[in-house]
């Protein structure tokens, strides 16, 4: 039986399919647009992934490959690859020295980055309520200091802290402390580590203070009008109002302190190699030390390994506390 079509109907169908009976791109592309723009951030992430994998994925390799042999000049000079197993890492681990170093790591680290937030968060809010020929000045200096490179201002530390012709002995003797005129800032672990202590707190607050200024200028002042006609002094008002503000900005910026204090290298190696008596070494001295410097290259690697898994348990375990208590506030 003939059915019958309606030439409109016929009509409607050539115009959306075209003459050649195939569907015109813009009627069915709206599925491929959509996954077009599903994969094109991942598209956009595959150079920097590539780029990662070979700078940072391929030494990573090659050191882990190294930390299980026995590698020093005889078999560098011979050519030979002589694997050892776990040797390395169960003679680290039954060690005494690695834990030291370990401790005396975290403990340094703890100091340091407690000193950089205390002062870095003081001197942010002293720029917020500065005038502007003062903000400037200060900032400028504080720039100069950030931008400073490492073994400059290191080179610099060790001519203010020299024992015979350094700038602090010959100030402390002229202000009465006759006994610190030749005082050797390196001869002890304490004094060593003082020096070293100043030096990175001093680039360290730029960093710190700059942010924190700049996450001050996001606050809006009908807060602190609010805060004000509540009866709120300046520290209810930092606390209520400020703190709240500032509080995922000292999160994110001491879990970046943690790091770069922890790997710290130049500042320690260039004032004192970790000397005396390796009493000053990190992990990362030790790393370099023991790999370089005694040329146990596999037991260098094997130590920069587990520097690397102590880093990462305790920058995750601060994660974790910081995710938890955000989870609470919420």
């Amino acid at each position: 039986m003939a059915v019958q079509t309606d030439p409109s109907d016929v009509a409607k169908t050539v115009a959306v399919r075209g003459q050649d009976g195939k569907t015109p791109v813009g009627q069915h592309g709206g599925s491929k647009r959509k996954v077009g723009i599903g994969t094109a951030p991942y598209l956009l992430m595959v150079p920097a992934l590539a780029v990662t994998a070979i700078f940072l994925g391929y030494p990573l390799v090659k050191n882990a490959m190294l930390s299980f042999q026995n590698l020093n000049m005889g078999q560098l000079i011979q050519h030979v690859t002589e694997w050892n197993g776990f040797e390395n890492y169960q003679e680290i681990l039954t060690g005494e020295d690695f834990w030291k170093v370990t401790l005396r790591t975290i403990v340094f680290t703890g100091v340091n980055v407690v000193l950089i937030m205390i002062i870095g968060t003081l001197v942010g809010l002293l720029l917020a309520r500065l005038g502007k020929k003062m903000r400037l000045t200060l900032m400028v200096g504080l720039v100069l200091a950030w931008a400073m490179p490492v073994v400059a201002a290191s080179t610099v530390f060790q001519w203010l802290f020299a024992s015979r012709f350094g700038v602090i002995n010959y100030a402390l003797d002229k202000l009465g402390w006759h006994s610190m005129a030749e005082f050797n800032w390196t001869g002890s672990q304490f004094s060593t580590f003082f020096v070293v202590t100043l030096m990175i707190v001093w680039q360290s607050i730029p960093f710190v203070a700059i942010n924190l200024y700049a996450a001050t200028t996001t606050i809006a002042k009908e807060l602190y009008e609010a805060a004000s006609l509540d009866g709120a002094g300046v520290w209810k008002s930092f606390t209520s109002v400020t703190f709240p503000f500032l509080r995922p900005f000292l999160y994110a910026t001491t879990f970046l302190e943690v790091i770069w204090v922890f790997k710290a290298f130049p500042q320690i190696f260039t004032i004192s190699e970790g000397g005396p008596n390796r009493l000053t070494e990190t992990l990362p001295i030790y790393a370099f030390v023991e790999g370089v410097g005694n040329q146990h290259y596999g037991m260098g690697a094997a130590i920069s390994l587990l520097t690397i898994l102590i880093m990462l348990g305790l920058t995750s375990y601060y994660l974790r506390i910081v995710l938890k208590q955000e989870e609470d506030e919420l």
